[in-house]
């Protein structure tokens, strides 16, 4: 049975798949990185080694090892090692503070750790006393080197029974609001991801985005086990990006909105070879219609944004270069997978309402790690008993079934009783020729309970005044929306994966109001 025929069954590990690959074709190259590549032959041999070293550390099925590193064909062959000796993969950012990593670390329990140079002197004496042994993927001091802890010659792992409920790794929350939270995801749940042969065979996918975030993990695992070629960037850069695609002749991408913007704002954009692109992915962030609608005239290929959660539930998914006239949804439930609106009070709304986004389909997570209130807190259970999770988003479908999001319900400001969705002042404000882009947030009123701020950050060259900028937007549109103020910035504060850290204004723009600074 070859790698195909696995991936079009019921069921079947990524290391199952694998293992079929390294046979079937151990020449063709797999991982790409600035340094080296690795073959399929070759990441066989390097994941093997990893997975037995584990093994003999007494790493046993089910086990946490946590990965806190840059980008690198050695991260790339530690998660797959990982998998191999049975594990579970616990992925940490490296943005995170030296203390939220220590958080993260403990909360999964993980028996190893490995590491870079970067994150060993960034956590600092947050790793004193960590039970993990410390094994640095660059060979550097921060723990022993890979070369000297891996098992000598061509040592292989014991063979393990994997259980499609056992976990696959623990992905944890940014933290902006609160103490990370670890998702676990179990290997039914990524085989969804790559069951069915999403990528074809013949994939070359520039990978831009971590490999802690899912935004990564749902296009890196499906190229590498439809037998493709990833190429991997330590950090993303846009002129190296085009660089790369061109060189390798890439043939997918998945980028989060604010990549897309930096790169076509390139002056030199165009003169790249991008014509082996057949499709571009985004998620995890807004995409306005107006940079998908560039996206789509600039660069060859489809454009295909993806909505949903890391903890999973529903997905929805925007074929862009098939419906151009629906750019400012988010598209339509993919098969197999069902959304749902619902009230304040957990009830279903009414055909063309607006409600909480809730979904359910076979991409579900376990829960949260450890958390079992937290998890409860997180899911729906509809009349019928199905088990749905909640994301926290507003939305409504219209008539042909597009779901439009309106914001996250946190995020949606309530001033005099009446409900302003800052995405509706946002996408007006990005109408002005002058702005590249804004956010608006509701900060306290004792007026109004609520009142809508923006922040603005311009188009290079390009100036405006802010308090013309606020009278032009607020002559078109409602009463109720009005904005209170408008700040023009450098740019807004982004997460690594490009969502805007609304939360970081409020307080900023409220502590600059008290404090007169």
């Amino acid at each position: 049975m070859g790698a195909q025929d696995l991936l079009f069954g019921d069921f079947a590990t990524l290391p199952e798949i694998l293992g079929e690959l390294f046979r079937d074709q151990p020449d063709k190259l797999a991982v790409v990185d600035a340094r080296r590549a690795l073959t399929y032959r070759e990441l066989d041999a390097l994941s093997g080694r990893i997975a037995a070293g584990l093994q003999r550390d007494g790493i046993a099925v089910a086990d946490a090892v946590a990965i806190c590193a840059s980008s690198s064909v050695e991260y790339a062959a530690a998660f797959i090692g990982v998998l191999r000796a049975g594990g579970v993969v616990a992925p940490l950012a490296p943005s995170s503070t030296p203390e939220s990593l220590r958080i993260q670390l403990d909360d999964c329990g993980a028996k190893l750790f490995f590491l870079d140079a970067g994150v060993a002197e960034a956590m600092g004496p947050q790793l004193d006393g960590a039970p993990a042994r410390r094994v640095t993927l660059d060979g550097s001091a921060g723990g022993t080197p890979l070369e000297a802890w891996l098992p000598r010659g061509e040592a292989a792992p014991a063979p393990v029974t994997i259980r499609p409920d056992q976990g696959f790794n623990i992905i944890y929350s940014s933290g902006t609001t609160g103490a990370p939270k670890g998702i676990v995801q179990s290997h039914r749940m990524r085989w969804s991801h790559i069951r069915g042969g999403v990528f074809p065979p013949d994939a070359v996918t520039v990978v831009s985005t971590p490999l802690y975030s899912n935004t990564t993990l749902v296009s890196f695992l499906p190229t590498l086990s439809a037998g493709g070629t990833v190429v991997l960037m330590p950090k993303f850069e846009a002129e190296q990006f085009l660089e790369l695609s061109q060189r390798h002749r890439a043939t997918h991408a998945m980028l989060v909105p604010v990549q897309y913007r930096r790169l076509l704002d390139r002056p030199d954009f165009d003169r790249f070879d991008l014509s082996s692109y057949r499709v571009k992915f985004s998620t995890s962030a807004p995409f306005a219609a107006e940079l998908k609608a560039e996206v789509l005239r600039r660069w060859p290929g489809g454009l295909v944004e993806f909505y949903g959660m890391t903890e999973g539930g529903g997905t929805c998914a925007l074929l862009a270069h098939e419906h151009p006239d629906k750019l400012h949804t988010v598209g339509r439930p993919l098969p197999g997978h069902e959304i749902r609106l619902i009230d304040e009070d957990g009830r279903e709304v009414a055909p063309g309402e607006i409600g909480e986004v809730v979904g359910r389909s076979p991409s579900m997570m376990s829960g949260y790690h450890g958390k079992p209130e937290k998890t409860a807190d997180a899911e729906w259970i509809s009349p019928q008993g199905e088990r749905f999770i909640r994301t926290g988003d507003v939305g409504r479908f219209d008539e042909d079934g597009f779901l439009t999001l309106m914001d996250r319900k946190k995020d949606m400001i309530i001033s005099g009783g009446f409900n302003i969705y800052p995405s509706d002042l946002e996408a007006e404000l990005a109408l002005h020729p002058a702005v590249a882009e804004a956010a608006v947030v509701g900060v306290a009123s004792a007026a109004w309970g609520e009142t809508p701020v923006a922040f603005v950050a311009l188009k290079p060259g390009k100036q405006a005044n802010a308090g013309e900028l606020k009278t032009w937007l607020n002559g078109r549109v409602g009463k109720t929306q009005r904005l209170t103020d408008l700040r023009i910035v450098a740019e807004l504060p982004r997460s690594h994966i490009g969502k805007v850290l609304k939360r970081e204004l409020r307080d900023t723009y409220q502590m600059t109001e008290e404090t007169g600074r």
